[in-house]
């Protein structure tokens, strides 16, 4: 692979920045669809269709035809959940890079680029419920581009910016499905300090919970 550049955001990464996000989020719907249906509740239901259907009906096929439609339901279900955070997040920060994270004090957007197209992105803003931290957000990189470093890279950056603005610690928030995710962020030296449900009641239908991962730059400082 050629070299990778991470620099700062410019204006004309705006189109690359939402496309790299919007298709790295979606890879997830089918891990949160089985996510969704390793539940109990999403069993027992199933379960239930199935067997009332087959005892009523005498025959396997609408039994069957039911549980197929629930399934095909409970996938739209995670479509139309992972649609809207897509686009609340656009209208959050994406939509405007440069006002949310490059005007901003304390705060940043990189870009990682290699032979002139971007690849891969990640951010930083202060963390209003941790004060003293900034918050990593937005980390995504193009599946063509992933296994080669990029991401960990990234992460120093993020790490470097957070200690030179005289922060403590970075935080971030990542999800139960996103295993990778998480591999790398206790790779990197990241500590998971916390899971919990978002208030959604989305999210507690399906259990779907958060982990809040913390990198402790003091402590990390002195063993270095």
């Amino acid at each position: 692979m050629a070299a990778v550049q991470i620099r700062r955001y410019r204006d004309d990464d705006a189109e690359a920045a939402k496309e790299i996000f919007t298709l790295g989020i979606s890879e997830h719907v089918p891990s949160s669809f089985m996510h969704l249906l390793k539940q109990p509740p999403t069993q027992m239901l199933l379960m239930c269709v199935f067997c009332a259907l087959l005892t009523s009906s005498k025959s396997f096929l609408l039994p069957v035809l039911a549980v197929t439609l629930l399934l095909a339901g409970a996938r739209q279900f995670v479509v139309h959940i992972f649609n809207r955070y897509i686009d609340t997040s656009l209208r959050k920060d994406l939509n405007d890079i440069a006002g949310t994270y490059m005007r901003a004090k304390d705060s940043c957007f990189w870009v990682a680029e290699v032979d002139g197209r971007v690849v891969a992105t990640v951010a930083c803003l202060p963390n209003e419920d941790a004060p003293g931290c900034l918050e990593l957000k937005r980390m995504s990189v193009r599946r063509s581009h992933r296994g080669a470093g990029i991401a960990k890279a990234l992460c120093r950056t993020v790490a470097d910016f957070t200690r030179d603005r005289g922060y403590a610690a970075v935080v971030l928030f990542t999800s139960v499905v996103q295993t990778d995710a998480q591999k790398l962020y206790e790779h990197m030296g990241y500590e998971k300090m916390r899971e919990f449900v978002v208030p959604e009641l989305a999210a507690k239908i399906t259990n779907f919970t958060l982990f809040e991962y913390r990198l402790d730059l003091q402590k990390r400082g002195k063993s270095e």
